[in-house]
């Protein structure tokens, strides 16, 4: 599955180079419009990033969020700095189908674990983004990457499969926002470790090949317990390297 992916500040459309607002693109299109072109092309799911909101929950932008959801042509999974009970409960008031959710996994795990519980496995994902070191450690940045947990992916995962975490979009820093490649390696690992987690592969998609060659990746061993994953689509789509329409056909392709 494809999904692609909106970074909003102050109701602009923008992408981040590697989580830092100081290297800032905007893109002069509108959130609503840009929904039903993916849409129209096929997309069946939109992962919104509440940039906004992640500096300020105050200002968090959920009149716009649900303008893009009213649209009905798709469901959406948004975060953005979520931080209490009521940051997701707006975000599930409003429509979005699928809550994400970032440090408060690392930092709280026993409250981001009892939202699992409450919610359903299907109403929330954890977006764990890591730094993985030459010996292969990988360790989950907080903060909007400024900061180190000091805790590894794998650990988290298995605490938070306790109560039946279906849903993880993992990015490796090093590549997002890069157009350089995905970390196939990573992906095929946690995917044949992890088989009845359904991944998210996010960071450093460039070309229709990338999908083409991450996707025996992500469906792991072809364990026959293994769920669906999907492959997040940002600064490419919006530079126009290739369009929706084009990475749901290769997706479809590849073996």
């Amino acid at each position: 599955m494809l999904i692609p992916a909106i970074d909003l500040i102050d109701g602009s459309v923008v992408r981040l180079y590697q989580g830092d607002y100081g290297q800032k693109t905007e893109y002069k299109v509108s959130p609503v419009d840009l929904v039903k072109d993916y849409a129209a092309q096929g997309a069946d799911w939109l992962h919104i990033v509440d940039l906004t909101g992640a500096k300020d929950t105050s200002k968090r932008q959920l009149t716009l969020i649900k303008e893009m959801v009213d649209t009905g042509v798709m469901k959406f999974q948004a975060g953005g700095g979520i931080r209490s009970e009521d940051d997701v409960k707006q975000l599930l008031d409003v429509g979005v189908s699928r809550v994400v959710i970032g440090s408060l996994a690392v930092k709280e795990p026993e409250l981001v674990k009892s939202w699992v519980s409450k919610y359903g496995s299907e109403a929330i994902v954890l977006a764990l983004d890591v730094n993985i070191d030459a010996e292969g450690k990988k360790s989950i940045a907080t903060h909007g990457w400024q900061e180190n947990s000091g805790v590894e992916l794998e650990a988290v995962l298995e605490d938070f499969l306790t109560v039946g975490l279906k849903h993880v979009l993992c990015t490796d820093i090093s590549k997002d926002g890069t157009l350089q490649g995905p970390n196939q390696l990573l992906y095929k690992e946690l995917a044949e470790r992890f088989p009845n987690i359904s991944w998210q592969a996010s960071g450093g998609m460039s070309c229709l090949d990338d999908i083409k060659q991450l996707k025996p990746s992500l469906v792991g061993s072809g364990d026959e317990n293994a769920t669906p994953s999907g492959i997040i689509l940002g600064r490419a789509l919006l530079e126009g390297k290739f369009t929706v329409e084009d990475a749901i056909q290769t997706w479809a392709e590849a073996e």
